[in-house]
């Protein structure tokens, strides 16, 4: 499926997505302020580990993987239940973790000692929010577009209406139990919707552990692994010195910023995830490579820096209606922060290229050195620049990130073409013998 078809399908699950997000938000920024908004930012983060932890760090390597042997259906069966085997043994570990631990994670990351069974309750729904991730992976990787598709809006469509009842009923601690358990509804809609296609079979999940689909999936393990706990760590962390350096709302008012990134990029950020990632694993020729990174610049750059014009533009009207007159101060935060959104896309079109081809050792370093550095860069600009500080270090953290995935992408596009030509000579030759 074309870059472009692919976008507008997938448009209009980002336009359900983005009108169901505004609504939630505006009700949040309602019933839990920005000292709320700056807790459900930690919950997001924490459910997002321990959903990588049950198995989610392997999904860019299933989608891989089943797009890669995309008309060899007995490897994809057995990616498939290897997956399976590896999802189920980390999500007993992680769930329990997480029940036991309840009381503890409430004090340590929500600073309350009133919210622990938010925590039991993520530990209840993390079996079927990992398998609902594997299954998306997986229908990804056949680019089963319209499946996905509906999955993501049936998704988009229970989170509104989960969130808005739990948050009109029970205030904070509703907002923070829908998080955890909106998800997990979700895997019976997408289990409907797979198990009609004709390729799907509930056998073909389970199955005997093959060595070298685990080798294959243990690389992609590290990459989530590292991607997993460096960025939400990063921002927890970043939360925590706001907080400690200019308060809690001040940590909500980042929160709401970030928010406003994640739904106006949407349609850019799937995109990569449901074109891009699989279109990648196809590819063989540096020449194709680079051919493939330059159209899905033309399209997405321009896409971004529109969006990012448009949301400066209307900032003040955003604050007002999509939030409260309470986060009046995050107005400070648009300029920087849309920069930085604009430069995070342009490096993650290269950075997906370290998924696609599986640059593990790269992928890693890369993951853990700059959440390191975008810590060291906010402490430094917050000291130095208050609130708005911490959004000149996004920024400059995503330049120089971006620097790097240049380099690294130009020479993986070396080694494909000395590959090739290596290729080009021993062929003819076993040809001849």
């Amino acid at each position: 499926m074309s870059l472009i078809k692919t976008s507008l399908l997938n448009g209009i699950a980002v336009a359900v997505k983005v009108s169901t997000a505004i609504l939630l938000n505006k009700i949040l920024a309602l019933y839990v302020g920005p000292t709320g908004y700056a807790i459900i930012g930690q919950l997001q983060n924490t459910l997002a580990i321990a959903v990588s932890l049950s198995g989610g760090v392997i999904s860019s390597g299933i989608t891989k993987e089943t797009a890669e042997h995309f008309y060899d259906e007995a490897r994809q069966h057995a990616v498939w239940q290897t997956a399976v085997r590896l999802t189920l043994a980390a999500t007993i570990i992680a769930s329990i973790s997480l029940m036991i631990a309840g009381p503890w994670l409430s004090n340590l990351i929500l600073q309350r000692l009133d919210m622990s069974s938010v925590f039991v309750f993520a530990g209840l729904s993390l079996p079927a929010i990992a398998i609902n991730n594997l299954l998306l992976s997986i229908i990804n990787g056949k680019k089963e577009l319209g499946i996905y598709i509906t999955a993501n809006i049936i998704g988009s469509l229970l989170s509104l209406a989960i969130g808005a009842l739990f948050t009109y009923k029970l205030g904070l601690y509703g907002a923070l139990l829908a998080i955890v358990v909106s998800p997990a509804i979700l895997l019976f809609a997408t289990g409907a919707l797979v198990s009609r296609s004709s390729w799907f079979k509930a056998k073909f999940l389970w199955g005997k552990s093959q060595r070298s689909v685990l080798r294959e999936l243990s690389g992609f393990a590290l990459m989530g692994l590292a991607a997993t706990l460096a960025a939400p760590i990063t921002y927890m962390f970043i939360r925590d010195y706001l907080a400690m350096s200019l308060g809690l709302n001040a940590a909500g008012y980042w929160q709401a910023s970030w928010k406003i990134s994640e739904i106006y990029l949407m349609l850019v950020t799937t995109t990569l995830s449901v074109y891009y990632l699989p279109r990648l694993a196809e590819i063989r020729v540096a020449h194709e490579l680079e051919c493939e990174i330059f159209k899905v610049y033309k399209l997405v750059l321009p896409v971004a820096v529109i969006g990012a014009f448009a949301i400066y533009l209307l900032r003040d009207f955003i604050v007002q209606y999509m939030f409260s007159h309470e986060f009046e101060p995050m107005r400070d935060l648009f300029i920087w922060q849309l920069i930085g959104d604009v430069i995070k896309i342009g490096s993650w079109i290269l950075s997906y290229i370290m998924l696609g081809r599986a640059m593990v050792k790269s992928f890693v370093i890369t993951e853990i050195a700059f959440s390191l550095s975008f810590c060291f860069l906010s402490i430094l600009m917050i000291n130095s620049y208050g609130l708005s500080g911490v959004a000149i270090a996004y920024a400059i953290n995503y330049c120089v990130y971006w620097g790097v995935m240049a380099c690294l992408v130009k020479r993986e596009m070396r080694k494909m073409v000395s590959s090739t030509s290596v290729i080009e000579v021993v062929l003819p030759q076993l040809n001849q013998s």
